[in-house]
């Protein structure tokens, strides 16, 4: 039985997972009884010749110029464990349909547009269907969505063009970019979960947060996904992709003496289950981010602080995510009815630093930045970013952004923007929504670079030159949404943070006080980086020859994809992607110091782990 959802059920079901990285087909059978792109093609058909809405008033009747059908197939597995014992664990098999239908034409349609929010009707084009691959039941749910998605587009597009007609110069570029027809069809696979035990994993490796007794609550779940895509437009392109990811996701927190809340987290990721790290080498990351908690609850609150920072490659290259996402995504943004939509954008970093900068040096002269969904590892370090063909199915492209320090290009979806009217490649997205132009694996190099060793002595002179007490070393950088266990903690960051993330604010998780005078380092807490936007990578006062492989989930919540909140992602919301990168150096960043009031401290001691 069928079965048609609102949005917001599509999104709590689709909270479960998602993939990334496409993987070799294996062998078909002559027959794998999937009649789905059967079925879309049939509806796609009618609905292109028969389609058609008259509005009262017109002589010609309103038709769609182009039609959609996304489809995702999901195989999730997740496991949940804490402390040693067993939370959850659940097999899910779903299927989820989008349809999308733009009226008007390829220059001026009815997307790219957000206006006042009317009622969308009880059965939207988007939701779920039945899982068995039939024909007739699909049809009938194509059907049923694109009969709304036609009406939505009708209506939106008589509101877009309401709203362009009181501009006195409305924008001239295209709203959809023109694309030549893609067929590929990949063979189904069947999912392979290994022969491992993924309870007992899950319950050995949260077992080693034991040791940490003042860890107040830990989560280790263990995501394994397999996910077939379907994609046909009326254009013409055909796609079925396989694609399978596998994560290992922990989060854990606990209070300082003076009740500041506290948090760290662990994560690995592969593109298929069987290569996900063992039970050894999970509780030793587990080990070590219990650790550095235990060392920072002990550790002092920082101060506010003014001069040279260096960030460590591990630091580095979540740094560059955060700044380097929003930067280069090289589509316009919608245009907002309302004002207050425009300024909540900018103020999250929806709108790109480096737009209508093209042939402009962004960069020092040194450094060159390309985006290759094509590459499959660095030095044999696994990428999880990479991909075939992207959502909007365009072929993955390999785009040298940045070179020599100056832009090239923007990352560009199907939507076009003042530095390009075409797609390269990196239309992405998660949970079937909207495609925006997304990094896949990015490469951060410089051709002048300088050993760990020489850039810290470079580091320590300046600090010295500057006559300043102590420096600031910033070794991890935090991931709020896997680090935050609890959804209040997490808006109540985002109420604090979230304004101010589109400006330059970053969230430093392990930072040191480090003192010129004798090389000493101490860790301090609550720090907060304020100001720091791609303005300041221009000038890098250097660049490590060290290389550091940062795998991480860019958050796909509506809302938060192509902003500077993006790189905040976990395998239940997020996209894969890879960033390479070295140590940094920056001569002058504005650290803030720990502010807010602290939390009141539990009145009994935590009991103990082991039976007495």
């Amino acid at each position: 039985m069928r079965h048609l959802h609102m949005r917001s059920a599509l999104a709590v079901l689709l909270s479960l997972a998602w993939f990334g990285f496409a993987f070799a087909a294996r062998a078909q059978a002559p027959q794998d009884n999937d009649h789905t792109l059967e079925a879309m093609r049939d509806e796609m058909a009618r609905s292109k010749s028969v389609l058609q809405l008259k509005i009262p008033g017109t002589d010609q009747p309103v038709k769609p110029y182009y039609i959609e059908y996304r489809l995702l197939d999901l195989d999730v597995r997740q496991v949940t464990a804490e402390f040693g014992a067993l939370l959850t664990t659940n097999h899910l098999r779903t299927r989820f349909m989008d349809v999308k239908a733009r009226v008007g034409n390829y220059h001026n349609d009815s997307s790219n547009f957000i206006g006042e929010e009317g009622f969308q009707g009880f059965i939207g084009p988007t939701g779920s269907v039945g899982i068995d691959r039939d024909y007739n039941s699909l049809r009938q749910d194509l059907w049923i969505a694109t009969d709304q998605a036609f009406k939505e587009a009708v209506e939106s597009y008589s509101r877009k063009q309401a709203y362009l007609s009181s501009l006195a110069s409305p924008s001239n570029i295209d709203d959809f970019a023109k694309a030549t027809p893609v067929k590929q069809i990949e063979p189904l696979v069947t999912p392979d979960w290994t022969n491992r035990n993924w309870e007992q994993e899950a319950r050995d490796s949260s077992a080693a947060l034991r040791a940490f007794p003042e860890i107040q609550e830990s989560r280790v779940t263990y995501y394994l996904v397999y996910t077939t895509e379907y994609l046909l437009t009326s254009e013409g392109t055909e796609i079925r992709t396989n694609h399978s990811y596998a994560a290992i996701e922990a989060g854990l927190n606990t209070l300082a003496s003076d009740g500041m809340q506290l948090s760290h987290y662990y994560a690995a990721y592969a593109q298929k289950p069987g290569d996900l790290p063992g039970v050894d080498i999970v509780k030793k990351g587990l080990n070590v981010a219990g650790s550095e908690l235990m060392a920072l609850r002990s550790s002092a609150p920082a101060q506010d602080y003014t001069g040279p920072v260096l960030f460590e490659a591990r630091a580095a290259a979540p740094l560059l995510a955060q700044i380097l996402g929003p930067a280069m995504n090289g589509a316009r943004p919608p245009i907002a009815f309302q004002p207050v939509m425009e300024q909540f954008l900018s103020n999250i970093g929806a709108r790109s630093d480096w737009a209508g900068r093209v042939g402009a040096r962004v960069l020092p002269t040194s450094v060159s930045i390309t985006d290759d969904p094509t590459a499959k590892d660095y030095k044999g370090t696994p990428l999880i970013g990479g991909y075939a063909v992207d959502e909007e199915g365009e072929q993955a492209q390999k785009v040298t952004v940045v070179e020599n320090g100056v832009l090239k290009q923007m990352l560009m979806s199907r939507r076009p923007g003042e530095d390009g009217n075409q797609s390269n490649g990196h239309g992405r997205s998660a949970f079937l929504s909207d495609p925006k132009p997304t990094m896949s694996n990015l490469f951060f190099v410089s051709s002048e670079t300088q050993s760990p060793a020489d850039l810290k002595k470079k580091f320590l002179d300046d600090c010295k030159s500057e006559k300043l007490q102590y420096c600031i070393v910033v070794r991890e950088m935090d991931n709020p949404s896997l680090s935050l266990l609890h959804q209040d903690d997490f808006s109540e960051l985002l109420a604090s943070f979230g304004g101010g993330a589109g400006t330059g604010d970053r969230l430093p998780l392990v930072v040191y006080k480090i003192y010129p005078d004798d090389g000493r380092m101490e860790l301090v807490r609550g720090a907060r980086i304020i100001g720091l936007t791609s303005r300041q990578l221009r000038n890098l006062e250097g660049v490590g020859s060290d290389e550091y492989v940062y795998n991480y989930m860019q958050n796909q919540t509506a809302g938060f994809a192509g902003t500077a909140l993006g790189a905040f992602g976990s395998a239940q919301s997020g996209l894969p992607a890879a960033v390479v990168a070295p140590s940094l150096l920056f001569d002058e960043v504005d650290v803030r110091g720990a502010r807010g009031e602290p939390k009141r401290l539990p009145l009994l001691p935590a009991p103990p782990m082991t039976a007495k």
